[in-house]
């Protein structure tokens, strides 16, 4: 993954990835996939599209439609990163996961506890690929909802099939769990526009 590397527009159609730290698998062990889905909420929120996601145990992969809102991209998925962090720990200390509170405390590295960090949830970075055409987003796409089919072991046969993506939306053509926007919508919008 790239290490912090910054997204010079403010707006346009972005894969992103993200990953839980050591790729332990914290979604799964909290059953917390609906940390992501409030994710997705503020985004919308904010004017933001939710093009497709999957969201795998150790990790998240989504495009998403980001509008000028004045934030840099690298902002708001940090920012989003933190709170989703914030409810996992949570979620780890309801659940009395205290070895892996404890793994996660470790793993914070001097600067950042200076800064009043605890826990190391997620990796740093993120990796981002701008969707600059409709073939690389499908391209995108595919890739984002064939990944619970290539996990080791698959985690469902067929991609529409896995409940946390939006893989049925596209080859079943009924919204799955969290609504998503179809990409093609998106190509005749302007996202330069500042919107509130």
């Amino acid at each position: 993954m790239p290490v912090r590397r910054k997204i010079s527009e403010p707006f346009g159609i972005y894969f992103i990835t993200f990953t839980c730290a050591r790729w332990l698998p914290l979604f799964s062990i909290t059953n917390s996939y609906h940390v992501v889905y409030n994710g997705f909420d503020y985004l919308k929120s904010q004017g933001h599209y939710i093009v497709g996601y999957a969201i795998m145990p150790n990790h998240v992969h989504a495009i998403i439609g980001f509008v000028n809102t004045g934030k840099s991209i690298n902002t708001i998925v940090g920012n989003g990163k933190r709170f989703m962090a914030y409810e996992l720990v949570q979620l780890l200390k309801q659940q009395n996961h205290e070895n892996i509170l404890m793994q996660l405390e470790q793993w914070v590295n001097h600067t950042d506890k200076s800064r009043n960090k605890n826990h190391e949830v997620f990796e740093p970075s993120f990796d981002h690929k701008e969707c600059i055409s409709v073939e690389f987003t499908e391209q995108k796409l595919h890739y984002v909802h064939l990944n619970p089919c290539r996990w080791n072991p698959p985690l469902v046969i067929q991609p529409e099939d896995y409940k946390h993506s939006s893989a049925k939306y596209y080859i079943a053509g009924e919204q799955g769990v969290y609504p998503v926007c179809n990409y093609m919508l998106l190509q005749d919008m302007d996202l330069t526009k500042r919107r509130r």
